[in-house]
């Protein structure tokens, strides 16, 4: 099977444009049914009721077009069996995350179907020898697959707190992990990798300052489990293997920053983990003055960064490597102490 770079662009572009395409009879079938989000003190940030449902037009353009590439290619039964692994527990998780915008789902019990879905996952990936990169037993690798799928469907959840933040930061992490991919062969990673940055940036359209639809749970949970596969299974090939493992760490470090910041907080607080507030990264930027549009673009620009760092680590020798990972690990570092300094309430 090969994949030209032409087949690759039309994967992406069909993406974005069904994706945006579907996302305006979201909008009004989530308008009709109620599915709005509506501003609160405690935790909203928008002046107004926005539709959710916005994980709908994500999960079927995701979808329709990974499937529909199959009318294209003569390895059906390769990208029917890897497209499973992602695709399906994708939409499962997904559906819980429309039940819990439409219904309410309670944390522990999302995060019990998370574990659930994640240890099922990570068990077919490293069965299977589809892990990018290996580090230890079988267990281990098993084990940790585990947490980062589960840590990762959270962090995009956890992200989704301002227009456009996660489909703008999720897009830019599906293109590091594309054009790792696509340099290294791995076509079946870099045709789901492209579809998901289509996808995301096609809901943009839509989702960016002032969002006109929220991607609610059920698209941050679908795209997220989607990343952490797509992160689990790409293989840059640089050696040594830490190396290797920190090109998804770095591509992930603005949501994964997110989601500390939020956690440590609200531990030092004595609240749940798990309790939704005002205390993210785009709540502390709009708590200094930044209104939500500059928040949104700063946070795009961090996550810019952020992949431009990961492709030069893949790029550069091992000696500036290890010079590029450490700065980025400080500067992280440096960022987790002052955004933990603004006041985590109003």
């Amino acid at each position: 099977m090969s994949i030209t770079a032409t087949q690759f662009a039309i994967l992406g572009v069909a993406a974005f444009a069904l994706t945006g395409l579907l996302t305006w009879p979201a909008r009004v079938l989530a308008i009709k049914l109620g599915a709005m989000d509506i501003p609160n003190m405690a935790r909203k940030v928008q002046i107004e009721p926005v539709p959710y449902l916005g994980g709908v037009p994500i999960a079927l353009g995701v979808t329709i077009v990974t499937f529909g590439s199959l009318f294209f290619t003569n390895n059906d039964e390769v990208i029917i069996e890897r497209g499973m692994i992602a695709i399906i527990p994708a939409i499962i998780l997904g559906l819980v995350g429309l039940f819990d915008d439409l219904k309410s789902v309670s944390p522990w019990t999302r995060l019990l179907i998370q574990t659930i879905i994640g240890s099922v996952v990570a068990f077919i990936i490293v069965q299977n020898g589809t892990i990018g990169t290996p580090f230890g037993t079988t267990s281990l690798n098993t084990f940790l697959s585990i947490i980062w799928i589960v840590g990762v469907c959270n962090s995009i959840n956890f992200y989704d707190n301002l227009d456009g933040a996660a489909s703008g930061t999720v897009a830019t992490i599906a293109l590091g992990v594309f054009y790792v991919a696509y340099d290294r062969g791995q076509e079946l990673v870099g045709a789901l990798s492209i579809v998901t940055a289509g996808a995301a940036l096609g809901f943009l359209v839509w989702n960016k300052s002032p969002a006109k639809i929220y991607m609610g749970d059920a698209g941050a949970l679908f795209l997220g489990i989607i990343i952490s596969i797509l992160t689990i299974r790409l293989n840059p090939g640089i050696s040594p293997t830490w190396q290797s493992l920190a090109i998804p760490l770095i591509l992930l470090a603005v949501p994964i920053l997110d989601t500390c910041v939020a956690v440590f907080s609200r531990l030092s607080r004595g609240i749940s983990p798990l309790t939704g507030g005002k205390d993210h990264l785009s709540h502390r930027l709009i708590r200094i003055g930044l209104t939500r549009s500059t928040a949104s673009i700063l946070l795009w620009c961090a996550s810019g960064i952020s992949a431009i760092c990961a492709l030069g680590i893949y790029h550069v020798g091992a000696f500036y490597r290890t010079y590029i990972i450490t700065l980025c690990a400080l500067l992280w570092i440096v960022a987790l102490v002052l955004f933990l300094r603004i006041p985590s309430e109003d």
